[in-house]
């Protein structure tokens, strides 16, 4: 922020930083899209999961075991994660219905 001289102003006068823009994301809407809804589903395909991860997405980005033996919640979490590194594209189908 400047003042009126154009000044920079810092230190405790200076306002807060802009808050980073998060994601609202609905995952309950791109599990349903990219497994029907079915958070334990895992059909050999090489994606398991209500969100359909592969199981290096799923390790890089805190995951264990299985992303089909993992709870809804656990799924949200890495999920979180992606969202960070990768964006909503990491989706490139079902993340425009989240």
């Amino acid at each position: 922020m400047s003042n009126s001289r154009g000044v920079a102003v810092t230190g405790p006068d200076a306002p807060p930083p802009a808050p980073i823009r998060a994601y609202s994301v609905n995952w309950d809407a791109i599990a349903q899209c990219e497994s029907g809804g079915n958070w334990g589903i895992n059909t050999g395909n090489g994606f398991s999961g209500g969100l359909q991860f592969t199981s290096s997405t799923w390790h890089a980005n805190g995951g264990s075991g299985s992303p089909a033996s993992a709870s809804r919640e656990e799924q949200i979490r890495v999920a979180e994660n992606v969202l960070h590194s990768q964006g909503i594209h990491a989706w490139p189908v079902c993340g425009r219905r989240g």
